[in-house]
């Protein structure tokens, strides 16, 4: 005999396909669509992306590295998080840097990005990923710069070393949101990436450009510095050539001496994320047993809760938050959904039913 179930249970409930949200995919050119000409946009949003994130409205484990025996260059990183606010979303960037990449003529970097339902944890979308990464980089630091210069004269002076597509992104990003600098000085080890690089500032109006052989040269001569490279290890180790007090946007986290970091005032975006995985924070930590050198978070820079003195360096260290690339990425999801153009993978979620 067969038993009559109640109309509950004949119901999908929970198990309904009427609330698994459909599965997207954008790619590159709609990335960029969406964020080109919304610089000022962008850098608001990472602004309240990490006032969230310090009210603790977020969730941001540790990065995890996968690296390669035959390749100890190079890693894949997936970055899991959970960010609330207005946006309301989770999910994991996986992020890979193969630097030998370049030499074969394409990007060192490769990126997805997958976004999760907060209320099923399906996931809805998968992006590509390497130029919201390197937007949220970039936005990033455009908000480091401005919330860290205020109280001292705007910087007219801007440095770059290492010139591959993150100083592109930064320097369109502080250009974007108003900076005007009298020169832009640039170093790097490859040539060609010199020449590229100066290129791409003669198409973006830079009004004068130099560029320096010798890094500590460029270091002196700027009073906002851009740090960009791919270093593995400390390579700039004189604190003297930063005593005209500059502010050094340290972005690729290892670049810096711990004898610079200790002589400098130090702002990070999560402290616990960045004094990890040898970043010169961390060796400073390890030289002296203690954090007392980290003043504090952006975060708190933007709630008034710490203020910058003008008669050190102040470097700001950010360790990349996978919760800005949440953020971003919801944003250009929204975009493209709301233009028709989300390109919808039907049946991706095919078994829909315990039984």
């Amino acid at each position: 005999m067969t038993a009559l179930l109640p109309d509950s249970m004949n119901n999908a409930g929970p198990n309904s396909p009427s609330i698994v949200p459909t599965f997207g995919v954008i790619g590159g050119g709609q990335v960029a669509t969406v964020l080109t000409g919304r610089e000022r946009e962008v850098v608001r949003l990472v602004e309240d992306t990490y006032r969230w994130h310090g009210a603790g409205d977020s969730v941001n484990p540790p990065s995890y590295f996968l690296r390669f025996p035959d390749k100890p260059n190079s890693r894949i990183i997936a970055l899991p998080a959970s960010i609330g606010g207005d946006i309301g979303v989770d999910g994991i960037k996986w992020i890979s840097s193969f630097p030998e990449n370049v030499a074969a003529g394409i990007p060192r970097a490769s990126a997805v990005l997958i976004l999760n339902d907060h209320e099923t944890g399906y996931p809805f979308a998968c992006m590509e990923s390497s130029i919201i990464s390197a937007t949220r980089t970039a936005a990033s630091a455009a908000a480091g710069a401005d919330w860290l210069s205020r109280g001292r004269p705007r910087p007219r002076r801007v440095g770059f070393i290492g010139l591959g597509l993150i100083a592109r992104y930064i320097h369109t990003y502080l250009d974007a949101t108003g900076w005007e600098f009298d020169t832009v000085n640039v170093h790097d080890l490859s040539p060609e990436s010199t020449v590229g690089f100066c290129k791409y500032l003669s198409r973006a109006g830079a009004p004068r450009m130099q560029v320096h052989a010798d890094p500590e040269e460029l270091i002196r001569s700027c009073d906002l510095l851009v740090l960009a490279t791919i270093a593995g290890a400390p390579h700039i180790l004189d604190p003297a050539a930063f005593e005209h007090n500059p502010l050094v946007l340290h972005i690729s986290l290892r670049d810096l001496s711990p004898e610079i970091i200790l002589s400098s005032t130090n702002i990070v975006d999560d402290i616990e994320h960045c004094l990890k995985a040898d970043t010169s924070p961390h060796l400073a930590e390890k030289l002296v047993g203690n954090r007392d050198f980290i003043n504090g978070t952006l975060a708190e820079v933007m709630a008034g809760q710490i203020a910058i003195p003008r008669d050190r360096p102040v470097v700001f260290s950010p360790f990349g938050l996978g919760v800005l690339d949440l953020a971003v990425g919801k944003f250009v999801h929204d975009q493209v959904a709301r233009s028709g153009s989300l390109q919808v993978v039907d049946d991706f979620f095919h078994e829909l039913r315990r039984h």
